[in-house]
């Protein structure tokens, strides 16, 4: 029997991502992918720095270079990490602007001489 490398575990849980995303690509039902949603938004060179909403956070399209350790290649891709802000969503039925505080008739008092200035 062979022994086990000992990066063998390092590497399967490198591919294991790798694996799910594929497997989410080919059409395996889940949340990820719905049936009826609309195609994703490509991500490209004359895309840099556009912004849109995917999955209720506001993503960035930009370019990330790659990585020997993640097996990546540079190229452009979907910034929607976690410190991206949220979607803001329109509500369906705004309120009224709320009504200015009401002025309320102001006496006038005639200036005590010598003030603010005593001559």
């Amino acid at each position: 029997m062979r022994p086990i490398p000992p990066m063998a575990p390092l590497l399967a849980m490198l591919a294991l991502p790798l694996c799910m995303t594929f497997a989410g690509a080919q059409g395996v039902p889940g949340d990820a992918f719905p049936a009826h949603a609309p195609p994703m938004p490509v991500c490209n060179a004359p895309r840099d720095g556009v912004a849109a909403c995917l999955g209720g956070r506001q993503c960035l399209c930009r370019f990330e270079r790659g990585g020997s350790i993640a097996g990546r290649p540079d190229g452009y891709r979907w910034d929607c990490g976690v410190l991206r802000p949220s979607c803001a969503e329109v509500p369906a039925e705004t309120a009224p602007p709320a009504a200015g505080m009401p002025l309320f008739p102001q006496i006038t008092l005639p200036e005590p001489e010598g003030w603010p200035q005593r001559r």
